[in-house]
């Protein structure tokens, strides 16, 4: 696309009343959109990603150069059990210090993990400037190497803070995209209405973003505005399952030792979905997964055969693991596993045994139970095509997460591992205590 063409494009109205202007091109778009901000003091100067183990990536990664400035996060899953991946313009660095051919590839790397799998993307535009921003041709090139089976699979992209240059940019570019997959972008004005969507807790916002987020409300209402604050969360019901802990579950239960739901969604699942194509990769209408943990939280019966859909269940069984309020395999247990790399091979199976048999006995207990089915299901990989290192994909940041929740792409690498050795080495690691008899595998 020649300089030319882009002149054809500019904003005369603001407020979301745009048309075009052939006597501005975009580059000068995006400056006057900069000076714009900076006046209003809007503007927030993008700053390196803060310094905590979500962003150490191990220095062996192959694209550890990319990696390090945390620009692309995977936020676990959504309500319907899709892997939701952050983009933040607000960590790239300078144009001099990335290069943007390994930012494609890095991107292509990590999509390649999912895109067999239903995903969500979420992009935050805020801190894209001219020191920073791809080029269009980078843009155009990008979406030319991303064929269909990295278009399928993704249900939704989310704009965050969308500006005139990229609703400009978009109309560009319109014209090369099919109508089904424009279908799938969606703006995001302000960050409140992210709620409406995913699990907001779940994903890493940048504090520039937030900051930004706070700016643009003020001055759409005229004055300062208080950060948007969640509201204060509800005492749980007695017969809770989902977003307490182990120990709430258990005492409610009559010191049963693995929680209801996971039992009636693993007996059900071992019943009926052992050998389903793609079990635990396919997502759920959000109504129907929400009209069933609220039936799990009164306390009410669940019946899976009446919504004769064997992924409604699996869905469910992932929901629950990702709300606990700390993961299954606890939040010590998470820096073990980034370790997990730096051991040797051969020695790998016993430092997984030596870790999970550390835990607290009741998580323990749980994590048999969870392991020895989804060893099950592997061993049936030849028809579910599911073997532990696709269970470990799906199943590992549900189990595994540092006390922010976010994950980096440089840390799944490390889960992933220590997931598909829990799995494919089941027998090898829970051998040493003597479980219940709902928990045994033959």
């Amino acid at each position: 696309m020649s300089s030319s063409d882009l002149q054809k494009f500019a904003v005369e109205e603001r407020a979301g009343q745009k048309r075009m202007n052939p006597s501005v091109c975009v580059s000068e778009l995006q400056s006057e959109e900069e000076d714009q901000e900076e006046q209003t003091g809007v503007t927030d100067v993008p700053s390196c990603p803060p310094s905590t183990d979500s962003f150490s990536p191990d220095p062996s990664h192959p694209y550890y150069d990319v990696a390090r400035h945390g620009i692309i996060q995977v936020a676990g899953d959504d309500n319907c059990g899709r892997k939701i991946i952050v983009f933040s313009s607000v960590c790239l660095p300078p144009l001099h210090q990335l290069n943007h051919r390994r930012l494609l590839e890095y991107l292509k790397f990590t999509l390649d993990q999912y895109v067999q799998l239903d995903y969500i993307l979420v992009y935050f535009h805020f801190g894209l400037r001219s020191s920073n921003k791809p080029s269009v041709k980078w843009l155009r090139e990008a979406y030319s190497e991303f064929d269909r089976k990295y278009k399928k699979n993704l249900k939704t992209l989310y704009v965050v803070h969308p500006t005139n240059f990229i609703r400009i940019v978009w109309n560009i570019f319109k014209p090369l995209i099919s109508q089904k997959f424009g279908k799938k972008l969606k703006y995001v004005n302000y960050l409140a209405e992210l709620r409406e969507h995913l699990n907001y807790d779940q994903l890493f916002i940048p504090p520039e973003v937030v900051r930004h987020d706070e700016k643009l409300r003020a001055a759409q209402k005229g004055g300062d505005t208080p950060p948007v604050k969640a509201p204060p969360p509800r005492p749980p019901l007695p017969c809770q399952q989902f977003g307490v802990s182990l120990q709430y579950i258990r005492e409610k239960n009559r010191d049963a030792t693995i929680p209801p739901v996971m039992v009636q969604t693993v007996e059900y699942l071992k019943e009926h979905g052992l050998k389903t194509e793609g079990i635990f990769r396919r997502s759920v209408q959000v109504q129907i997964i929400k009209d069933i943990q609220k039936l799990y939280n009164l306390g009410r019966p669940v019946d899976f055969d009446e919504l004769g859909d064997v992924h409604v269940p699996a869905v469910i069984l992932k929901t629950f693991l990702r709300e606990l309020p700390e993961p299954l395999l606890t939040f010590r247990v998470y820096q073990q596993a980034q370790d997990i790399l730096g051991v040797q091979s051969s020695l790998r199976v016993s430092r997984c045994k030596h870790i999970v048999q550390s835990l607290p006995e009741h998580q323990f207990m749980v994590s048999r139970y969870l392991m020895g089915f989804l060893h099950m299901v592997s061993q049936e990989s030849v028809v579910n095509r599911m073997s532990a290192s696709n269970l470990a994909c799906v199943f590992g940041v549900n189990l595994l997460w540092p006390r922010h929740r976010s994950v980096c792409l440089g840390a799944l690498t490390s889960i992933n591992i220590f997931t598909e050795i829990l799995i494919e080495h089941f027998h090898a690691i829970f051998e040493a205590h003597g479980p219940p008899a709902q928990v045994t595998t033959e």
